[in-house]
């Protein structure tokens, strides 16, 4: 099937959501959401066509620190796989390099990746932590994400001011307590 066959077929898809749901899809306000859906989904699903790895690609060697790195609160939106509905909050990232250091925005951008994919939070924490862990190779490193889930706030439980905190913990920051200690300290508000 062609691109263009693909997309008439997800429009008409959409269009029998509408139906199955009880809404008029020939509705003023309607007709025009099939294509602004499939758009919509280019960006939130971007992270697809992005090789996480050639984001960490370029390190820098003159610099490198043997002390930890921290970048906190760093702002995603993704996509709960089970419900397809948002969930969104921020991730903190430290990790202490052995004789390699990444640029801050590479940090941000490997959320990003793996953010804009359908998820579940606890993969997408264990996916950065891994990934640093086998492109820069570090000592250790630990990644604490805190997100609020619309599956939770917007139907089931419907608990409102429920947050999910998960976190991955390689290397040094899983053998030494004070590492981790050093860790939090930095990223507690």
């Amino acid at each position: 099937m062609k691109d263009n066959q693909k997309i008439q077929q997800i429009e008409e898809n959409l269009r029998e959501m509408f139906d199955f749901i009880g809404e008029d899809r020939g509705r003023e306000g309607l007709l025009e959401t099939p294509k602004r859906v499939i758009k919509s989904w280019e960006h939130l699903y971007s992270g697809y066509k992005s090789d996480p790895k050639e984001i960490l690609g370029r390190v820098f060697v003159e610099g490198a620190c043997d002390e930890m790195v921290v970048l906190k609160n760093i702002e995603f939106y993704s996509v709960c796989e089970h419900h397809l509905l948002p969930f969104f909050g921020k991730i903190s990232i430290g990790y202490i390099p052995d004789s390699k250091v990444v640029g801050i925005s590479k940090l941000a951008r490997l959320v990003e990746v793996y953010s804009r994919r359908l998820q579940i939070q606890e993969k997408m924490t264990a996916q950065i932590a891994d990934t640093l862990m086998e492109v820069l190779q570090p000592k250790g490193v630990m990644v604490v994400a805190e997100a609020k889930h619309m599956c939770m706030v917007m139907r089931g439980v419907e608990k409102q001011n429920s947050l999910m905190l998960t976190s991955a913990i390689r290397g040094l920051f899983k053998s030494d307590h004070r590492t981790r200690e050093e860790f939090m300290g930095h990223i507690a508000n």
